[in-house]
């Protein structure tokens, strides 16, 4: 073999040779050996290089969100302890720790989760006489909004489910408290909110709401609430989903004719995570029930498999519509509108746990879920911040309002997403079995022991045309 490839790179010695003397051409040279020129690194990364960047943002968010008080109230840092952008972040982080067997992640999350509930106690009076008090601790208080309680009681469930702590159950039942006197609208009951217009419906409530039930539901042994979060999704489907472009819409408000779509890529991530999350929660409450030696609900196979197929739908319409960089668009339909970092790194999550779960295939799909990992990568700079994220943003009826809102790099939204991906991507590269072949990456059932292409990545580099 070694004598093999010693002939082989003679033979492309003298076509270079050769070749720098004529004019490339089909016979003098191997064309099809000439290095693209990927605007995104291309390929199967190495797991280690993607704990590198996951360790670089969990370096910075440790530095971010300190656990400190002055004056019996939070002291702020760079970034908040009790935002929906934090409960992704420590939900991710509960799973960073799964993928990784890196048990900082988990302490990172749980520290903070006990830090917070801890506290809540001992500031409540307080916070019900002046809630301006502390910003913070008043949204795990009195929380007010879906935005306030849904993203943090989910991570507070999930992690109850691993490490329980008798601190988180007061806080898990207030946050509950908010999710269930939640503006409603309609006969299925659907999120609503009065802003910008009376009776509203955001896509982003889906994940607002809807995983903090299920995984409640799991919680609790709860199969009545498990049933109500699919039929949250129902009702949204009902009023958000385009199903010639499979994607949802943005906004939609009661009093407006006709409803406008704009399908806001972040949005379009947050349903599509909330989606895993109640899939994810369904399969643990099964697992769960069946050791009690319990029977799930009538219509609960029904339910999974609807949830399951707008999964599917989902994922079908947003393929088509990624980048060559493996970004996503800010506007998924509309080409002129910037790639944005949040988008992609929650559609690189969803799409790597799907093809685990083998919920999708992943011949179908593998290939552009490491692309879109590897373009996610490149944001992310060697003190750990992610860039290009979308700011938080309100519901819009026109192009412009999407296409200009600013991004920054402490913009939090990115973060949980960036962490929830890099671990996934690494189950992704431990479980299925993606190769180059024919210079394309390919995902095969099992590992491929035969060397597909001709040259080996040495021998490639060393034809540098």
């Amino acid at each position: 073999m070694r004598t093999i490839k010693l002939i082989t790179l003679l033979l492309v010695g003298c076509s270079l040779s050769a070749s720098a003397q004529l004019p490339i051409n089909d016979t003098n040279t191997p064309l099809h050996l000439l290095k693209p020129n990927y605007q995104t690194p291309y390929g199967a990364p190495k797991v280690e290089k993607v704990k590198q960047d996951m360790d670089r943002v969990l370096s910075f968010l440790e530095e971010s969100m300190p656990m400190t008080t002055e004056d019996g109230h939070i002291k702020p840092g760079a970034m908040r302890l009790t935002s929906y952008e934090s409960g992704v972040i420590y939900a991710a982080a509960e799973d960073a720790a799964l993928r990784t067997k890196d048990m900082r992640y988990m302490k990172f999350a749980e520290d903070r989760l006990r830090f917070l509930s801890d506290l809540a106690p001992k500031v409540a009076n307080k916070l019900k006489q002046n809630p301006q008090s502390d910003p913070q601790m008043k949204k795990v208080v009195l929380p007010a909004a879906l935005d306030d309680a849904g993203a943090m009681c989910a991570a507070l469930c999930r992690l109850s489910l691993q490490q329980p702590y008798k601190a988180f159950e007061p806080r898990i039942e207030n946050y509950m408290v908010q999710i269930r006197r939640q503006h409603r609208l309609g006969n299925d009951s659907i999120f609503a909110r009065e802003r910008p217009h009376h009776n509203s419906v955001w896509l982003d409530d889906m994940y607002m709401g809807i995983p903090s039930m299920a995984w409640y539901a799991c919680l609790k042994g709860d199969t009545k609430l498990m049933h109500e979060a699919v039929e949250q999704i129902r009702a949204f489907k009902s009023r958000m989903w385009m199903p010639q472009q499979q994607l949802f819409r943005h906004g939609w408000v009661e009093t407006m004719t006709p409803h406008p779509f704009f399908p806001w890529g972040r949005a379009n991530g947050w349903a599509l995570l909330t989606m895993c999350e109640v899939l994810d929660a369904m399969q643990t409450s099964h697992e769960r029930m069946s050791q009690a030696g319990k029977t799930d609900y009538d219509g609960y196979d029904e339910d999974r498999a609807f949830v399951l197929d707008l999964f599917r739908q989902h994922v079908a319409g947003l393929a088509p519509l990624q980048d060559k960089t493996g970004f996503w668009h800010q506007l998924l339909n509309n080409p002129s509108s910037y790639l944005e970092t949040s988008a992609t790194a929650i559609y690189t999550y969803c799409m790597a746990h799907a093809i685990c779960e083998k919920w999708i295939d992943a011949q179908a799909y593998g290939a552009r879920t490491l692309l879109a990992w590897n373009a996610v990568s490149t944001q992310i700079n060697e003190q750990g911040h992610v860039s290009n994220t979308c700011v938080g943003t309100g519901m819009g009826f026109d192009a412009a309002f999407y296409c200009y809102r600013p991004v920054h790099y402490m913009a939090a939204h990115g973060y949980g997403p960036t962490l929830w991906a890099g671990g996934e991507i690494i189950r992704l590269l431990q479980q299925a079995h993606p190769k180059m072949n024919d210079s394309a990456i390919m995902f095969y059932p099992t590992e491929q022991k035969t060397q597909a292409p001709i040259f080996s990545e040495d021998e490639k580099n060393v034809i540098d045309w």
